[in-house]
């Protein structure tokens, strides 16, 4: 017998705290794991939850640590550099495996783990946050509509609050890369900036650019539709920055600069303002056709992503710990239906 439900590693970041509430609020028994004993001890102290401290690069430690939990909610990124890690972990202590990464590299990597994970019995679910459960519902709610779609497009964007910490490390990681689509089932790079369109989210029209998001793996296996391409909701002085910068990717690939950049990342606020993450409002956009030209779009509203990301990596956990898993790899909407995002108060078709 497990005597936790969830180990919540990487507890003590901007996402992790607001995840670590919703825990609390619900009830469950959670280890808080992460590197930094100093800063886990402060949020152990704040919330009545146990700690325990777990380099993820030793690895008999780190199973040491997910033997005592059912699930790990892997909240510690940038996802390409920690995932494998805890997934190879969650493997060898027969632990189910759920992140928040929205990293289309991560999802196609632990896709490669379907087979290991069905003979472990566990189940491995990244993207169950904002990357990628509303965009996910969505892409499977446009396929039942056209079942014979070919192609899906995807945007979204927010109302309000910026990105945390956490999110910027991310994007920094990616900066120099370009962007990203599928097309016939393949993943074909393009330069940021090469694709642009306007996008009506119901209650205002904005420019989109398409960007390297992790739907073009996961909209690919919820739905099988071989072409995705999504976009970003931007001013249009982002845009233009991303054209510009297509010119500069060799400089910002340069160790020095993403360093110089963390830095600046690591003085900002943690994250979104607690005004702005309770009144902001993410909108979603998608639209699926066929080969014959056919049509269907939809479009949702529902609360701040960071605060999404709390509330369905949680409800996700719930589920998972009141029923048996089945076991292998999946997506959000592929293992509970495009109905998912509705059980999270605030969402709503527009």
């Amino acid at each position: 017998m497990r005597p936790y439900e969830i180990i919540l590693y990487g507890a003590y970041g901007y996402t992790g705290r607001l995840i670590t509430t919703e825990c609390k609020a619900t009830g469950l028994n959670v280890l808080l794991a992460g590197r930094n004993a100093v800063r886990l001890q402060e949020l152990s102290e704040a919330t009545d939850y146990p700690y325990e401290a777990c380099d993820l690069d030793d690895a008999a430690s780190l199973k040491a640590l997910l033997t005592k939990g059912r699930v790990v909610l892997h909240c510690a990124g940038p996802f390409q550099k920690t995932a494998q890690q805890v997934v190879n972990a969650c493997l060898d202590s027969s632990t189910h495996y759920l992140d928040i990464s929205g990293e289309f590299q991560v999802f196609e990597m632990l896709a490669s783990y379907d087979a290991r994970a069905k003979e472990k019995e566990i189940l491995i679910m990244p993207g169950v946050g904002f990357d990628v459960v509303p965009s996910d519902c969505l892409a499977l709610h446009l396929k039942n509509k056209l079942p014979g779609a070919t192609h899906l497009q995807l945007a979204f964007t927010m109302s309000q609050g910026g990105m945390s910490r956490g999110t910027a490390r991310t994007m920094i990681e990616g900066l120099g890369a370009g962007s990203m689509i599928r097309k016939d089932g393949n993943l074909i790079p393009i330069g940021l900036g090469d694709k642009v369109m306007e996008v009506d989210f119901g209650e205002f029209r904005r420019d989109a650019l398409c960007i390297p998001w992790g739907d073009i793996a996961t909209a690919w296996r919820s739905t099988g539709i071989p072409n995705i391409e999504v976009y970003s909701g931007v001013g249009s002085r982002t845009i233009q920055v991303a054209r510009l910068g297509k010119w500069l990717n060799w400089l910002m690939r340069r160790q020095w600069v993403k360093d110089y950049l963390r830095k600046k990342v690591d003085a900002r606020e943690p994250g979104p303002r607690k005004a702005h993450l309770h009144s902001g409002k993410s909108y979603l956009w998608g639209r699926a056709r066929d080969n014959s030209g056919k049509m269907v779009e939809a479009r949702m509203k529902t609360v701040n992503g960071y605060l999404l990301t709390a509330r369905t990596a949680v409800l996700i956990s719930k589920k998972l710990l009141s029923a048996q898993v089945r076991a292998g790899y999946s997506t959000p909407a592929q293992y509970f239906g495009e109905g998912l995002i509705f059980e999270v108060a605030g969402t709503s078709w527009i």
